[in-house]
């Protein structure tokens, strides 16, 4: 176990999915998995750990923010040896062409910063997708139902965003969405040479003020699950 993840040794698979709300995570493993075990619950981050299609696969929460964010994917890589991270998780829409419970898988994710910046002494690091994830997501995305997206998309630790000015610039340079934990994920699976892919659903738009109503949000996310599971391990065992 570590500071932040109470699993034992061989609890967590090597394919983790990554919601931000630990609630997230537990709708997610009982909707999704069989045999789903709770493995974590320290600081009440849970982490279930079931199977999927002959598939063993663990769902932790990572909580809000690229801090939280860099915690857990760390612990996860380096204590438990995780090898593909899929973060699952919503964002808000900056293109006009892009609807509420619409899907985005982020190619690019750029920030403000991260925990990660002052390794890079001014350097501007761009944090990208793993592209085998990437073409797998699209590929899979084909046959869902739902428009999906790919492009970048930004990262920011700021939910209530006071920079109009700033968030203008970045629609206008073809970012699709915003969130908040994607770059610093990506830039840690490219320092441990590990696997990672953000796939996002749009729950709120940016431009239009509309937000996707709490009682509709788990059927919606259900479609992003579903995908995220199915790149990672393809249709079936």
């Amino acid at each position: 176990m570590t500071v932040h993840i109470g699993a034992k040794p061989g609890e967590i698979a090597e394919t983790v999915l990554m919601p931000g709300d630990p609630y997230r995570a537990r709708w997610a493993a009982q909707t999704f998995l069989t045999d789903a075990v709770l493995v974590n619950e320290v600081r009440g981050m849970l982490g279930y750990t079931g199977i999927w299609r002959g598939h063993r696969v663990t769902i932790q929460g990572s909580g809000m923010g690229q801090p939280s964010m860099a915690i857990y994917a760390r612990e996860l890589m380096v204590d438990y040896g995780a090898q593909t991270l899929i973060r699952i998780g919503s964002a808000g829409a900056l293109q006009p062409h892009i609807a509420v419970r619409d899907l985005v898988l982020a190619q690019a994710a750029s920030s403000h910063g991260s925990p990660s910046t002052p390794l890079f002494q001014g350097l501007n690091f761009a944090p990208v997708a793993d592209f085998g994830l990437l073409s797998k997501a699209h590929q899979a995305a084909q046959g869902i139902g739902t428009p999906v997206h790919v492009g970048g998309i930004l990262t920011s630790d700021a939910f209530y965003d006071d920079r109009a000015d700033l968030t203008e610039q970045v629609k206008r340079h073809g970012c699709l969405c915003i969130e908040m934990e994607t770059a610093e994920l990506y830039t840690l699976a490219a320092r441990m040479n590990r696997r990672a892919l953000s796939i996002l659903t749009i729950s709120d738009h940016i431009l239009t003020g509309e937000a996707l109503p709490a009682d509709q949000r788990e059927r919606s996310f259900g479609a992003m699950v579903e995908l995220a599971l199915t790149t990672a391990f393809g249709g079936g065992a």
